[in-house]
């Protein structure tokens, strides 16, 4: 029988992983909070999920320790503790010993250390021990008593689990450990032995000592180091090896947590700005410590996870990390949850009810059920609805299967909440609403009062922090909730049912969880966007009035000819045989040019081609950079470039299009999507309109099958170099204002600055170079990426960039100052304020540490031209309604708005339409809108 469970925190492991997975938070003082923070909820969660008998939260403790002195270079290349995050370790071991947990910091000792002893001499008393850390040398702990619990990924390791991971058992990693070495504590290991050797040669051999005996087996060069480094190896491994006898001055049984100290919370809380932390402490009485108990309250240790509001001025979302690195399981979650109660509608009275009840309510969540995505053949299955956390009701109306019970009937459903529904002063929330008011619209109900949307909240406050910004990440990320999946319903795959399939019980328990977390969710992000004005604006001003201008365009839809798509769809499959043929003649045979195992085979086999980069499973890439570069030189990769390129023109345009004409309307309708890309673009699927090329013969000929019907045309409007305007207006540079104020080619001016030519002497070579540098040093490139662009050596491509920062300094300012920001604050910030956050700005990673200083420089250019636009649509939008001119919006790609005008409203029409884009925006440097008209897409620019 169990002794109890003991929980071991590595508290230095927890303090380090919050503060590089979240973004830089800060109090109104500007001090650093974000750390403590993370800890914190991770602390929370662990508590509430495990509700252990004894707790240790452990950090390291200064000094030199036992590995020190072994070896001198122990730890020797880790970069100084940042200033930010020294900050904050004094307030997280204050706020821990106020929430009444157990802290330890043994001197000269490291936490791994006195986990290790704590967990040995726990198991050996009879508790179940769990070590909450993400250090994979703590899996050589791991026993019958004891196991590992990683809080940020949320999984566990036992017996079975470390095998599973390391392809070795516990009483191996050591071994395993000394053998592959660890970079981040500067242990060495054998040179060239990774994980998989390491692994490989402890199941042959079970133990390091046994390998060592048969060291002279080992073949290869690899073998040779191995019996070159055994004195090396066995300093390893007394470096890897945690000490689990230990003197320690407290035992198991002295592990148990006080009562938290309420008063002292309270001012850490307060000083530290977490208010809503501070909020679920409960009044200012004494409050029993505990568990979190019933429905909104919170006290003891785990009162510290409720969800924290930022003070004005700062954020308090997380940025998500790049692939391969982990975040913490609850941000800012939301404690304890609202107790359910859900209730499906299926009579009059009750339906009257909740009518009152969603009449008298400030704001409605509400959701609609449907059996399809498509927002034009979507019909209603049912509606929920919610009022208040936890309270949701579900109207099922359309379900159709055997046995269904008793439904009311949707057209008098639908028609008792039209009033309703269409009551612009009574504030509607929703995920994603607009797909809402298409549906809603197929039933003759116009959607008014749209005024939150949960998706958006989350784009706003940070774009990268959840993945998709759909509501099950996002009760996930700020909720701590686990949503029912739509597959938990519904099934997966071929086996996967329409939702009027959907058992009525399940379904109700599915959609009113949908309104309530909804709900939720907004209730959790509101406050924190309402903290800060200047993301408050760009939700205000920019997303949510976008909503219905999408929803206008989505719903409009774009006419295409498809009997000239059939055309090009016939003449692009004769050009790819054409491809083919030459292709095979240069390869000296026949192949299957869509095989890439063949092509490699050809390519660097058969010819004997360079390889220029490998797969990661070693093979010769085929990819298309790898192409492109060898095209240069090569015929047979410029054939495969060419025979790609107009096959997913095909597939995907002209085989294509013709199927997603809807039957009804008999247009095109894509869907425009806000919460994708991480800069503010937008983005569109079904179809994607925005990727069809414009440079290519092929893609200006599908653009001729967009046209615009009988009596009416084209008409697109495009910013002239947009995001070189903003750099001038970002940078304030002289020279490069000067040229837009002067509305110079400023390509050629550039070229003129640089080269130290007149203006009207530039060679087309040199203007060519100069755009190169203009749009280059926007996304970061490096003198070797503008040489390779160029066709010239990095040296020449150096001086050209030399030359271009000696002509506008103020651009090389602008670009210093935007990285020692992004560093200092983990965000950039376009025009407008809309946050671009970078999580691996502060990284060790040195490539992706520079990938996210080149998106530091372009996402604040990239993001303002987003902006932008979208406001230039509000207001094109706004003046075509109340001007009533026949004319509307119908498409929107990057920096360019399509309208469908009638041919009498053209002539006046055109310079209105320049001047409300030119007013979108208010920067150093005049915007310039170019025009075109045309019968279809093509001729009109």
């Amino acid at each position: 029988m169990s002794a109890g469970k003991l929980i071991l925190v590595d508290g230095s492991g927890y303090l380090y992983r919050a503060f590089h997975a979240l973004p830089p938070l800060t109090n109104s003082k500007g001090e650093p909070t974000g750390a403590v923070l993370g800890v914190l909820n991770m602390l929370n969660k662990m508590i509430k999920e495990e509700s252990p008998d004894r707790i240790a939260v452990v950090f390291d403790a200064p000094g030199r320790t036992f590995r020190d002195d072994l070896f001198e270079q122990y730890k020797a290349h880790r970069q100084p503790m940042p200033d930010d995050l020294r900050a904050q370790i004094q307030p997280l071991y204050d706020t821990v010993a106020a929430m009444g947990l157990p802290l330890l910091r043994v001197p000269g000792v490291e936490a791994d250390d006195v986990i290790g002893t704590l967990a040995k001499q726990a198991a050996d008393l009879g508790f179940d021990v769990l070590i909450s850390t993400g250090d994979k040398d703590m899996a050589q702990l791991v026993g019958p008593h004891v196991g590992l619990i990683n809080t940020m990924s949320n999984s566990r390791l036992d017996r079975d689990g470390v095998k599973a991971k390391f392809d070795v058992y516990p009483e191996q990693i050591v071994d395993y450990l000394a053998l592959v070495g660890d970079s981040s504590d500067n242990i060495p290991g054998v040179t060239g032995v990774g994980p998989k050797t390491a692994a490989k040669w402890l199941n042959q051999y079970q133990t390091l000592d046994e390998l060592i005996a048969h060291a002279a087996e080992i073949s290869g060069k690899v073998g040779e180091n191995l019996r070159g480094e055994l004195t090396m190896l066995e300093l390893s491994r007394k470096l890897a090896t945690i000490d689990t006898a230990l003197t320690l001055d407290v035992s198991t049984e002295g592990l148990a947590a006080g009562a938290p100290d309420l008063a002292r919370l309270r001012e850490l809380y307060t000083r530290l700005e977490l208010r809503a932390l501070l909020k679920a402490l409960g009044p200012e009485t004494p409050v029993g410590a505990g568990t979190a108990t019933g429905a909104g309250t919170a006290t003891g240790a785990t009162a510290g996870a409720a969800q924290a509001q930022p003070a004005a001025g700062t954020a308090n979302a997380a940025a998500e990390p790049a692939a391969g690195t982990e975040s913490t399981a609850v941000i800012d979650a939301v404690l304890p949850p609202a107790a359910r109660n859900y209730r499906k509608i299926v009579s009059q009275e009750a339906l009257q009810e909740w009518l009152g009840k969603l009449a008298a309510a400030p704001l409605i969540s509400f959701d609609t059920a449907t059996d399809s995505p498509d927002y034009m053949q979507a019909h209603i299955v049912g509606l929920s609805f919610s009022v208040a956390p936890g309270e949701a009701a579900y109207i099922p109306l359309g379900h159709d299967y055997a046995g269904a019970p008793h439904q009311l009937d949707r057209d008098k459903v639908l028609a008792a909440f039209k009033p309703l529904l269409e009551n612009p002063g009574l504030p509607k929330l929703g995920h994603h609403l607009k797909y809402d008011a298409h549906v809603l619209e197929n039933y003759g109900i116009s959607l008014l009062g749209q005024r939150f949307d949960s998706m958006l909240e989350s784009y706003v406050l940070n774009s990268v922090f959840v993945a998709k910004h759909d509501m099950d990440s996002m009760a996930r990320k700020y909720l701590g909730i686990q949503t029912i999946q739509y597959e938990d319903v519904a099934g997966k795959g071929a086996k996967q049912i329409p939702f009027n399939q959907v058992d009525v019980g399940r379904a109700a328990e599915y959609s009113a969880e949908a309104a309530d977390v909804t709900l939720q969710l907004h209730l959790a992000l509101w406050p924190q966007i309402e903290a800060l004005p200047a993301l408050k604006a760009v939700y205000e001003t920019i997303e949510q009035p976008l909503v219905p201008v999408l929803y206008r365009m989505e719903r409009a839809g774009v006419l295409v000819d498809r009997e000239l798509l059939r055309i090009q769809s016939s003449e692009l499959a004769a050009r790819m045989l054409e491809l083919q043929a030459q292709a095979h003649t240069e390869a000296g045979g026949a192949f299957n040019v869509d095989s890439p195992k063949q092509l490699q085979e050809i390519l660097f086999g058969k010819l004997g081609i360079p390889v220029m980069r490998k797969t990661p499973t070693g093979q010769p890439s085929t990819a298309e950079d790898v192409l492109e570069e060898l095209a240069a030189t090569y015929i047979l990769p410029k054939l495969i470039l060419e025979y790609r390129g107009i096959a997913k023109l095909k597939s995907t345009y002209t085989d294509n299009l013709p199927k997603q004409i809807d039957p009804a309307s008999g247009r095109i309708h894509t869907s425009y999507h806000q919460a994708v890309a991480a800069t503010g673009r937008l983005s569109s699927t079904d179809p994607n309109l925005q990727n069809i090329p414009i440079r290519t013969k092929e893609g200006r000929r599908i653009r001729q099958a967009f046209i615009a019907p009988p009596g009416y045309s084209l008409v697109a409007a495009d910013y002239s170099q947009i995001e070189l305007r903003i750099m001038a207006h970002l940078s304030g540079d002289a020279s490069l204002l000067l040229a837009f104020a002067e509305d110079r080619d400023v390509h050629q001016a550039t070229a003129a600055e640089v080269f130290s030519t007149p203006l009207d002497a530039v060679s087309a070579d040199q203007r060519r170079a100069a755009k190169a540098i203009n749009f280059g040093l926007m996304y970061g490139m490096s003198a070797f990426g503008l040489a390779r662009q160029l066709g010239i050596g990095r040296g020449d491509a150096q001086k050209y960039m030399d030359l271009y920062f000696e002509r506008y300094p103020g651009v090389k300012r602008y670009m210093e100052e935007t990285r020692r920001q992004a560093r200092d604050t983990g965000f950039v910030e376009t025009v407008f304020g809309r946050r671009l956050y970078l999580p691996e700005i502060q990284s060790r990673n040195h490539a992706l540490r520079q990938y996210a200083e080149r998106s530091a420089i372009n996402a604040p250019m990239q993001g303002t031209a987003a902006d932008i636009i979208k406001r230039a649509m509000i207001e094109v939008d706004a003046w075509l309604q109340a001007s009533k001119v026949p004319a509307r919006l119908i498409m929107q790609v990057h920096d360019e708005l399509v309208l469908e005008v009638a041919d009498e409203a053209i002539e006046g029409l055109v310079g209105q339409l320049r001047t409300h884009m030119a007013q979108a925006a208010e920067l150093a440097v005049p915007l310039k809108v170019d025009v075109g008209i045309g019968r279809n897409w093509d001729e009109a620019h």
